[in-house]
């Protein structure tokens, strides 16, 4: 009898050993530690104290991610594909890459203004697109491509203006092409835009008043960049996506962090 119960007891202690190991091999493999890189403008880019309320998006994007995912934003402003590859910025990002990274791809701002230097042709644009997407797929890391986040542009009747049209379609047409995950900034900033109207959605850009803020003593009206909020309300947009498109990562999305589908 004692050595049935003996039997018994080893059985259960061998069944929770087991468990464990199970449970710690899991919560292991959830704690690989990942970088997610951003490269893309100023829409996107970690902004110097003297810019101040104007605020990339990447920048609240940040903070949303647990102990296991660093943010490296190599966002820079005034770059396109083209300029951000001349300078050298991609060449640095695709060596520090790894398996199992993610990079983050937004650009068309500066891409699709043909009297910058930072100017590309659609077909440049494709191209530098591509290259990303490949080269970070040769080491294993996941691309995923977001179309240029809306400037605040409304016509006469209140409807917001696509300023984005060849170069957003451009980048659809590349994740289409390549299978790619796609995050449609575009045309969700737009909804976001267009459901506050032209009144309200002003609250989520760079405008200051004469006098409001030190960095901007004759006030600023700044169409395209964000302020904190809607900085992080284009992040939300973002993350919300994620959480769509590649769970996997959205796994590692702080607990709590309670952002809606769309």
């Amino acid at each position: 009898m004692l050595n049935k119960l003996f039997a018994k007891k080893n059985v259960y202690q061998r069944v929770l050993i087991g468990s464990f190991f199970l449970v710690l091999m899991g919560f292991t493999q959830l704690q690989d530690p990942i970088t997610i890189y951003m490269i893309g403008d100023s829409t996107m880019s970690i902004k110097a104290k003297s810019a101040y309320p104007e605020t990339g998006w990447g920048m609240p994007f940040a903070i949303f991610w647990d102990q296991t995912v660093t943010v490296d934003n190599r966002a820079q402003n005034g770059r396109s594909t083209k300029t951000f590859i001349n300078e050298g910025r991609w060449q640095s990002v695709a060596a520090n890459m790894k398996k199992g990274d993610y990079l983050l791809i937004q650009f068309g701002h500066n891409d699709e203004v043909k009297t910058k230097g930072s100017y590309a042709t659609p077909d440049e644009f494709r191209s530098n697109l591509t290259r990303f997407v490949t080269e970070a797929r040769n080491k294993e890391v996941n691309p995923i491509l977001i179309t240029p986040v809306t400037r605040r542009n409304f016509d006469t009747t209140g409807k917001v203006v696509d300023t984005h049209v060849e170069y957003a379609q451009i980048m659809r047409d590349v994740a289409a092409k390549n299978n790619v995950p796609l995050i449609d900034l575009d045309s969700l900033s737009m909804q976001l835009l267009q459901k506050l109207g032209p009144d309200q959605s002003n609250l989520l850009f760079n405008h200051l008043l004469p006098g409001e803020n030190p960095n901007y003593p004759e006030g600023k009206e700044d169409n395209t960049h964000f302020n904190e909020l809607g900085a992080r309300k284009m992040a939300e947009l973002v993350l919300a996506r994620i959480r769509v498109i590649q769970p996997e990562l959205a796994a590692r999305i702080i607990k709590g962090k309670d952002l809606p589908i769309k």
